[in-house]
């Protein structure tokens, strides 16, 4: 199979799973690039990427989720040649089961989908009670018509030319209800894949909770920049600073 794929992981103190999820995500068939972006890490994920062969790009502080992914396609981009690489995000904590990855890249291969979302098919129970999902999925249906089956699932694959389309990202943990809505927006066909992937559990203890407060944050913040009203009184504010 020619290679035609490129890996990005955004990765944040995780040395206990970079390791396999970098060895993982290079067996996938199609895959000749895996980049990691160590998003101002204080342990060894970036030493132990780098020894599994990974092109690591380190952040000198965190700068959340969505400028990683950015600071990753900017580096594949730098790397292409030719043809543009398809582009698959993959958390940092998937393990050995990122090597299940592959039916993401299909739709994007093929053509049929202009990115894909992974659907996990075993769920691990999560100490929270959903609230953030239903929060972004109740506003992605809100703003776009479509239903998402798991909305803040971040293993998704994209062509070149539907993330570019999407420039900016929206910062932090908004990046995937911001991606989904601006390329529905824009005439995208976006595909859900079921795959046997899976990763660490958030807990409940007052990181965890900590945790899903940023995400509604940041999910709530996305909604808010994309709703009509809103928009049009950020360009009202834009054309009055000129």
């Amino acid at each position: 199979m020619q290679a035609d794929t490129a890996v990005i992981i955004a990765a944040k103190d995780e040395q206990d799973r970079i390791a396999a999820t970098v060895e993982a995500a290079a067996s996938l068939p199609g895959v000749d690039l895996v980049v990691v972006v160590d998003d101002g890490s204080t342990d060894a994920t970036g030493r132990l990427a780098a020894g599994c062969g990974a092109r690591v790009i380190r952040h000198s502080r965190n700068r959340g989720k969505g400028a990683a992914m950015e600071t990753g396609a900017a580096a594949v981009r730098l790397l292409d040649e030719d043809v543009p690489h398809h582009l698959l995000f993959l958390d940092a904590d998937l393990g050995e089961t990122a090597k299940q990855a592959g039916p993401l890249i299909e739709p994007v291969r093929d053509g049929s989908a202009g990115m894909t979302i992974a659907v996990f098919s075993e769920l691990i129970k999560l100490g929270g009670h959903g609230f953030v999902v239903r929060l972004a999925r109740d506003g992605i249906k809100r703003l776009t018509g479509w239903s998402a089956t798991q909305p803040l699932n971040g293993q998704r694959c994209l062509t070149r030319a539907a993330f570019d389309a999407a420039q900016p990202l929206a910062p932090g943990f908004g990046v995937e209800t911001g991606l989904t809505i601006d390329l529905l927006r824009k005439g995208f066909k976006i595909a859900e894949v079921e795959v046997p992937l899976s990763h660490r559990a958030t807990g409940t203890d007052w990181r965890a909770q900590l945790h899903r407060a940023r995400q509604f944050r940041d999910v709530g913040r996305a909604l808010a920049a994309r709703e009509p009203a809103v928009t049009r009184q950020l360009d009202r504010l834009r054309r009055g600073a000129r």
